[in-house]
């Protein structure tokens, strides 16, 4: 999941974007409204997380300039306003939800999870492949019922191999969904982590290098 976070304090800005990579999202960064518009304007986003307070402006501008081009990628504010008038006017512009600074980590990310998951199309809470079951709620990953250790890039590159199961996903895709812009897509970074997973999920394989194109997931035995 690709998030944008649009916050200006120097300090706060990389400790969420710090946090929210660790918790295995994708993530931008917008210091100003500008900056956001244009990421807004070129990239695929999966949520908004905004303060409202920036050098050049209040974001429910931004916010409400996004509704009226028919957005509708969930924004979550997190600002230090915490007046009820402050909430009302945001969710009236048509924010998502609302969280005060300061705020526990934790919350932060169960919510832009949440949010997330409301924009995208509704389905299952546990994805199979053959003996490989991936439990999207508890983020846990099992194959023959055995319980692996995987990082939180991993888990979100396997999700999306597993959520296009016998499709060839390209390495642009994978990038695009997985890493966010500072990614470079004609390194090695996929190859490598797929080496990763190929190790850590065992034989028989299940992850497939389809030459030119990408990878793709199958069940090894279908029909087995």
């Amino acid at each position: 999941m690709r998030v944008l976070v649009l916050e200006d304090d120097p300090e706060l800005g990389p400790v969420i974007i710090r946090g929210l990579r660790e918790a295995g999202f994708a993530v931008d960064f917008a210091g100003d409204l500008a900056d956001a518009d244009f990421k807004l304007a070129v990239n695929t986003y999966d949520c908004l997380i905004a303060d409202r307070a920036l050098p050049d402006g209040d974001a429910l501008t931004l916010l409400a300039a996004q509704r009226r081009r028919g957005s509708t990628l969930p924004v979550l504010l997190l600002t230090a306003l915490d007046a009820v008038t402050d909430r009302v006017a945001g969710f009236e512009h048509g924010a998502d939800d609302y969280l005060v600074k300061p705020f526990a980590f934790a919350e932060l990310s169960a919510r832009v999870r949440t949010l997330c998951r409301r924009g995208q199309p509704a389905r299952l809470p546990e994805l199979r492949v053959g003996d490989l079951e991936l439990d999207l709620p508890r983020r846990r990953v099992r194959r023959a019922g055995v319980l692996l250790t995987l990082t939180a890039k991993e888990f979100s590159v396997l999700e999306v191999l597993m959520l296009r199961a016998g499709e060839v996903v390209t390495r642009t895709d994978i990038i695009e969904r997985c890493w966010d812009e500072h990614a470079e897509p004609l390194s090695n970074v996929v190859d490598v982590l797929i080496g990763q997973l190929r190790r850590k999920l065992g034989p028989p394989e299940l992850i497939r290098t389809v030459r030119g194109a990408g990878y793709r997931i199958d069940d090894p035995a279908p029909g087995l």
